[in-house]
């Protein structure tokens, strides 16, 4: 079966796979989402046979249909090879009763790398597929980890450029490094004073400016993203939640068709909303915990069945989720409304023009399979020590946000869980060690607690840290949040 893609908020076009990871968005600024989410073709007791590679053929066949077989597997092959660490890809340690699917192991140490690895390759496969002549323009907003990933795997690739807004104080000094030390002639990364939000705001407006891609296009360039918004980042990222099952199965911790549970610390709703879809394929999830910081829009979300984004923004030490517009929730408000796309629209021009939407009860009905958790500050910090102390295990500040509605609301439901751990703890030396011990860690500075975290995990120091101690800064361009377009077009020469 062929599948197509339709946007979320009209259902007058249908594009092939290819053409949507080059579009990146509709035209009318909704997401792509496919016709129909295909079954796994494959039973449940051939998974722990499978290997990642294999595993993502399997689940990536089915949505991306245009592309050939010898198509795909280069592109699978290309992106899963020893850039990460491991030959596992994404290992799943079991640690105090529930299961960490450590998604860090890639070259720049983030969730995010198993699909930007990847999308480069999707998008040139498209481009030739479809006999696109222009250079493409990756155009991508970061709350932390999508920027450097994205940066990692489309440097220097021909045929492609890419542009990276990020909030110029709302990332970690290893993330911000990571990004403003990145090589590569077609590479460009751009500070903003703002947040994530504004970032993501600026960006989309700039993928709906007619006036915008016809200049483009006169020059020979073409927008796309390398956002979870892009059905390239997010296909991908379904095929771990699969992965996680078969693991389960050959670890011998749960019989093929017993349910597992799922917890996602959660800003942009990508991570989560792939795992949504491998349950809609046929992977036996029972609940889906969608963790929150204490920027939490999507807890009261699932509460209450309000979306709303009129509060203040906090800056937390689990920054890739200090969000308050979340993407790609929109795709599943299109799934639960019964894919009407009329509705979807008028809910999404609600938020954007008064700040919140309300669904319907019938929606909510819908929802049944999600509960929404958050962890404060001070919470964070505790999970991180009592792991620590409990298990010798050190995570990020994101993953223990997880962990942390795990144990206020997983735990009991006695289903194995799959925490999906997202960033290497190296990424934010200083919050782990402060939240470990202020006192003993507090003065120092970031390679040293670099340093003091290796003796500490007794887990090597990544070549992505290491690589950047002593790196030049080659990126220097801060603007306003007002003046993002300005900076694209000074950087494409329009």
């Amino acid at each position: 079966m062929s599948i197509m893609y339709k946007s979320t908020r009209s259902s007058s076009e249908k594009v092939t796979a290819s053409q949507a990871i080059l579009k990146g968005l509709a035209e009318d600024g909704g997401l792509f989402v496919p016709d129909s989410i295909p079954a796994l073709d494959i039973p449940l007791n051939r998974l722990p046979s499978l290997s990642y590679q294999e595993t993502a053929y399997e689940v990536m066949k089915l949505f991306l249909s245009d592309f050939t077989e010898d198509e795909l597997k280069a592109c699978i092959q290309g992106a899963y090879d020893d850039k990460f660490d491991t030959k596992e890809i994404a290992p799943l340690v079991k640690k105090d009763g529930a299961f960490y699917l450590e998604l860090f192991h890639g070259k720049t140490i983030a969730f995010k790398d198993m699909a930007l690895s990847i999308l480069p390759y999707l998008m040139t496969t498209s481009a030739k597929k479809n006999g696109v002549t222009n250079e493409i323009v990756i155009l991508t907003a970061t709350s932390g980890d999508t920027g450097k990933a994205a940066l990692a795997g489309f440097a220097d690739v021909p045929g492609t450029s890419i542009i990276v807004f990020y909030p110029k104080d709302g990332v970690s000094p290893i993330q911000e490094k990571q990004m403003l030390t990145q090589k590569g002639a077609n590479t460009n990364v751009v500070g903003i004073i703002g947040n994530f939000d504004d970032a993501q705001t600026g960006v989309k407006k700039m993928f709906g400016s007619a006036e915008l891609a016809q200049r483009m296009g006169q020059k020979g360039y073409q927008f796309s993203s390398a956002n979870s918004i892009n059905i390239g980042r997010l296909v991908p990222q379904i095929v771990y939640y699969v992965w996680a099952y078969g693991r389960l199965l050959k670890q011998g911790e749960i019989k093929e068709g017993e349910p597992i549970n799922v917890v996602v610390p959660t800003g942009n709703f990508g991570n989560i909303l792939a795992a949504y879809y491998a349950k809609n394929m046929g992977i036996p999830i029972q609940m889906l915990f969608c963790a929150s910081n204490e920027n939490k829009v999507l807890f009261d979300f699932f509460e209450t069945g309000t979306y709303d984004r009129k509060r203040e923004f906090i800056l937390t030490t689990s920054p890739s989720m200090d969000i308050l517009i979340s993407s790609n929730l929109e795709r599943l408000i299109y799934r639960i409304a019964g894919e009407d796309a009329a509705k979807t629209k008028e809910l999404m021009d609600a938020l954007a023009d008064r700040g919140e939407y309300e669904i319907t009860p019938e929606m909510r009905e819908g929802l049944s399979c999600f509960a929404g958790g958050y962890a404060t500050e001070d919470e964070t910090a505790g999970m991180i020590r009592s792991m620590y102390e409990r298990e010798q295990y050190i995570m990020d500040p994101h993953t223990a946000v997880a962990a942390h509605v795990y144990e206020a609301k997983g735990r009991e439901c006695g289903t194995a869980a799959v925490i999906a751990s997202t960033a290497s703890p190296y990424k934010f030396t200083r919050s782990v060690t402060d939240a470990i011990d202020n006192e003993k860690y507090g003065n120092l500075g970031d390679f040293e607690l670099v340093d003091e975290l290796n003796r500490l995990s007794g887990v090597p120091i990544p070549a992505a840290i290491e690589e950047i101690r002593t790196a030049p800064v080659l990126h220097h361009t801060v603007c306003d949040k007002s003046e993002m377009q300005a900076a694209v077009e000074k950087i494409l020469g329009l």
